[in-house]
């Protein structure tokens, strides 16, 4: 069995399975950005118990983070963050929208900081990284927020942006499909290409930006790296982000 076919089977054994807990997946790098797989559960937005209503205590923000154990093999712990995040992120645009988003997008506050939780996770072999945290904030907070990365592809589709040593990126922001979980969420796809000098090969950054909440929780994660984002990877884990939230939820609440 080819990679390609392990992960379109495991894609499928994702959505469609019950159980909760951890999922163990073997994922490949698609060259282009993958479909939203179909959806996993939903949670409500009208809790039914006080409890459910109650923000997370740290042990739980620490509970509901995905791990590498639920990507699977190359996903390990990250070593500390990519190369290309000052060299390509850290950069400046005349347009005021697009400089606060390329500025949120670098120090990781989609949905606005502090985080209550964080973690990272590398693909050693393609050099590609995903950092996922969850937000305290509100649901309004929350919702404004998202309503705000919403209008990212119609008002930053396309800007020039200077990045260190005075290079100019060529940024590009579209629309990105996920899978119909939680209860309001938002997508993007952002590359930036830094084309090479005396007509050399451009280096490309290509990112998946994913924000999601789910009744009172909300999570954002940046996926991606050079040449290719591993979209497949940001498929499952918004909604493993989702589930995870989910059963964290059920369980008691321990203060730690």
């Amino acid at each position: 069995m080819t990679r390609r076919t392990l992960l379109a089977s495991t894609a499928v054994a994702l959505a469609l399975t019950a159980a909760t807990g951890c999922a163990t997946l073997g994922l490949e790098h698609p060259p282009t950005a993958a479909p939203a797989l179909p959806t996993v559960e939903r949670t409500s937005a009208r809790p039914t118990a006080p409890a459910a209503s109650a923000a997370l205590t740290d042990a739980q923000a620490r509970a509901a983070l995905i791990t590498e154990s639920d990507l699977g093999p190359p996903w390990t712990r990250t070593r500390g963050a990519a190369t290309w995040r000052d060299g390509m992120l850290k950069a400046t645009t005349s347009t005021p929208v697009c400089q606060q988003f390329l500025d949120d997008l670098y120090a990781d506050e989609l949905l606005g900081g502090p985080a209550r939780a964080v973690t990272a996770l590398d693909d050693p072999d393609t050099g590609a990284q995903l950092r996922y945290q969850l937000t305290g904030h509100r649901p309004a907070d929350v919702d404004r927020r998202l309503a705000w990365l919403k209008t990212m592809p119609g008002k930053c589709a396309r800007f020039a942006a200077k990045a260190t040593g005075d290079t100019v990126l060529d940024v590009q922001v579209s629309e990105l499909p996920l899978p119909e979980v939680g209860d309001v969420r938002q997508g993007l796809r952002v590359t930036a290409t830094l084309w090479g000098a005396n007509g050399g090969d451009p280096t490309v950054l290509t990112l998946d930006v994913a924000a999601v909440r789910a009744g009172q929780d909300a999570f954002a994660l940046v996926d991606g790296g050079l040449d290719d984002a591993p979209n497949a990877a940001t498929q499952a884990a918004v909604q493993l982000g989702v589930r995870r939230l989910a059963d964290v939820r059920k369980q008691p609440r321990v203060q730690v």
